[in-house]
């Protein structure tokens, strides 16, 4: 039962990051794809500004990576699964909401510049690196679990077994 929790983690830690990238990248690309019109509309150059914006919540997808190769070596030992259960529903949960909300922050972020005359990029990327830093927490204390006396190692269970 303990293993298939532990497999079960890996997809869901990649499964919620996947997701709030996604998510992040929906709002920040719908009002990137109306700042576009309103430009093209005006005769104006599109702003290229806006691709980085869209494409920002894509790094907590990456985190999760990160942990899904971290956690994988641990994920076939039964008493595991319950600690990789835990990383998977805390840290997913935490890069899911990280990514969706840097991508509110920078579609806001669009609808700004369009406003404005392209001031203020330096204050939006700002903004969006500070939901950007939860993700970033969230991974660290995922691989600082990983990494505790919590964890039995393959080697360990495979030193045990007769």
């Amino acid at each position: 039962m303990y293993t298939f929790l532990g497999k079960l983690s890996l997809g869901l830690i990649m499964g919620l990051g996947g997701l709030g990238s996604s998510l992040g990248i929906q709002a920040a690309g719908t009002a990137a794809a109306a700042g576009w019109a309103k430009e093209g509309k005006e005769g104006k150059p599109l702003s290229g500004k806006f691709s980085g914006l869209v494409g920002m919540p894509v790094s907590q997808t990456l985190y999760c990576m990160i942990l899904y190769f971290l956690m994988s070596p641990y994920a076939s030992v039964e008493a595991n699964g319950g600690v990789l259960l835990g990383i998977a529903i805390g840290v997913g949960l935490c890069e899911m909401i990280s990514a969706w909300v840097q991508g509110v922050i920078g579609g806001a972020g669009v609808r700004a510049l369009v406003d404005n005359g392209g001031k203020g990029f330096g204050n939006i990327i700002v903004a969006m690196g500070i939901a950007e830093s939860i993700g970033l927490f969230a991974m660290v204390t995922g691989i600082l679990i990983l990494n505790s006396d919590v964890m039995v190692r393959v080697a360990e269970v495979a030193a045990t077994t007769p």
